[in-house]
C-alpha cells in the first residue's frame, strides 16, 4: 500500500481509503459482523483511512466502525463528520446545523459511539448557510485545542467557504465527489485546495456502482437502496449511464485491468493530494480497490480515460444534500 499526506499538518493515510456508508443499510441490508470483518481485512492489507459519519444509520455506522477497530486504533486514521441532523429521531439527515454548540455535542457523541478518545479527521459535514463558516470551524478549532480531534476537514464546501474556513484554522482535507464520472471540482475547487495546501478526499469515486459494472438494470436495486431516489439511476438516465459504463469496460479491455481499478488509478494520478474512499461490502472488491494504489497509468492512458467518460455524457444531475 502507498501512503499520502493530507494537508500540511502531518496526517498520513493510505492512498486508497474505505467509505463505510454501505455498511448500515444505505444500499440495502448489511450484516454487521461481515462488515466489521471487512474493515479488519482492509487493515491487514494496509488500509488506514476509514471514513464514517454520525448520520450514517443514525449513529449505528460509527458504532460498527468502533467495534471493528477496537484493538487496532494505532493503525487507523479515523474520519467522521458532523453538522447534519435529522428533523426527527431516526429520520434521514435533512437539517444542516453548523452551530458551535451543536458541533461540540455531535463530536462528543461520535467519540462515545466510536469508543475512542480522539478523531483523526473531523469534517464539517456541510456548511450551514445560517451559520458563518468561520464560527463552525472556530468551534472545531476549540475541539482540536482540547485534543478531541486532530485535524479539521470540510465537506462539499465552495471555494469561498474553503478559503474562509482555512483562514480561521488550517483545514487538512476537503471531501467532495470526484471521479471519472463527476468532475465538477476541477474548475475551481481543486485549484483552491491546492493553492492552500489542503488535501482532497474523493467520495463516490466509482459512481455509486456504475463504474464497477455490477449494475445492468434498475431492477437490481433492492428496497432501501438510496440509489432508487437518485436521478442518475432513473429510467432513461440509467439506460444512458449503463451504456456509457459498458463502453468504458470494452474500451479498456486491452489494459487487462477492470474499469473500476482504472477509475481509481485515474483519480490517484490526478495528484498526490487526492485520496479516493470507495465503499464496498465485498472482500474481493476491497482487495481490488486497495490494489489500485499500485497501478501506475501512463500519461497517455490517463488522458485516454478522461476522454472515454466525457462529463457531458453522464446523464442526470448529481445529488448533494441540500444547502
Amino acid at each position: 500500500m502507498d501512503y499520502r499526506k493530507l494537508g500540511t499538518g502531518g496526517l498520513e493515510v493510505s492512498a486508497v481509503g474505505l467509505g463505510c456508508l454501505a455498511m448500515t443499510g444505505a444500499y440495502g441490508p448489511a450484516d454487521d459482523a461481515e462488515c466489521a470483518a471487512l474493515i479488519q481485512q482492509g487493515l491487514r492489507l494496509g488500509l488506514t483511512l476509514i471514513d464514517t459519519a454520525d448520520f450514517y444509520g443514525d449513529g449505528r455506522n460509527e458504532e460498527l466502525v468502533g467495534r471493528a477497530i477496537a484493538g487496532h486504533r494505532d493503525r487507523v486514521a479515523l474520519a467522521t463528520r458532523g453538522g447534519l441532523r435529522a428533523e426527527s429521531p431516526g429520520g434521514p439527515p435533512k437539517v444542516l446545523d453548523g452551530r458551535p454548540e451543536y458541533l461540540r455535542t455531535a463530536c462528543e457523541a461520535s467519540l462515545r459511539r466510536l469508543g475512542v478518545d480522539h478523531i483523526d479527521l473531523y469534517y464539517l459535514g456541510r456548511v450551514d448557510p445560517k451559520v458563518p463558516v468561520e464560527d463552525s470551524v472556530g468551534a472545531l478549532a476549540g475541539l482540536v485545542a482540547e485534543g478531541k480531534i486532530r485535524h479539521i476537514g470540510l465537506s462539499e464546501a465552495s471555494a469561498d467557504e474553503i478559503r474562509r474556513g482555512h483562514a480561521t484554522h488550517p483545514v487538512t482535507a476537503l471531501q467532495s465527489e470526484f471521479s471519472l464520472w463527476e468532475r465538477h471540482v476541477e474548475e475551481e475547487i481543486l485549484p483552491t485546495t491546492r493553492e492552500l495546501g489542503i488535501g482532497f478526499v474523493a467520495h463516490t469515486p466509482l459512481g455509486k456502482g456504475f463504474l464497477t459494472r455490477t449494475l445492468a438494470e434498475p431492477g437490481q436495486l433492492r428496497p432501501g437502496d438510496i440509489r432508487l431516489n437518485h436521478p442518475r439511476f432513473q429510467g432513461e438516465s440509467f439506460r444512458c449511464n449503463a451504456e456509457l459504463a459498458a463502453e468504458l469496460d470494452v474500451a479498456v479491455a486491452d489494459t487487462g485491468l477492470s474499469a473500476s481499478r482504472l477509475a481509481l488509478a485515474w483519480l490517484l494520478a490526478q495528484g498526490d493530494d487526492v485520496v479516493p474512499i470507495p465503499g464496498t461490502r465485498s472482500g474481493d472488491h476491497l482487495a481490488a480497490n486497495l490494489s489500485a494504489a499500485g497501478i501506475r497509468p501512463s500519461a497517455e492512458l490517463v488522458e485516454r480515460l478522461s476522454g472515454l467518460v466525457p462529463p457531458e455524457r453522464v446523464t442526470g444531475p448529481r445529488v448533494a444534500l441540500r444547502r
